[in-house]
């Protein structure tokens, strides 16, 4: 199963970015989770079929109305990740 590991930059918190992301993500059926960092940014691991990973993607690149994505950066996935269903936003 392909994974994704991505950073978000932008005006992606206080937005309403990581339940739309959660969102998208169940749509889909893929597996993972969501979070804030401290530095302002969102990090997204995902699971699941390639081209709905890809789909997943571009659902972030885009974002909810509110949220100014700037950045999408694909980062190696922390050595402890993994990717719990449904998918969930974490603190």
């Amino acid at each position: 199963m392909a994974a994704i590991h991505l950073r978000v930059v932008g005006r992606v918190q206080g937005v309403g970015f990581r339940w739309f992301v959660r969102q998208q993500a169940v749509r889909l059926g893929v597996s993972g989770w969501v979070k804030n960092t401290d530095s302002g940014d969102v990090e997204v691991a995902a699971s699941g079929d390639e081209a709905k990973l890809g789909l997943l993607e571009a659902a972030v690149s885009r974002g909810p109305a509110g949220a100014s994505v700037q950045q999408v950066e694909r980062v190696p996935p922390p050595t402890a990740t993994t990717y719990p269903t449904p998918f969930r936003i974490e603190r």
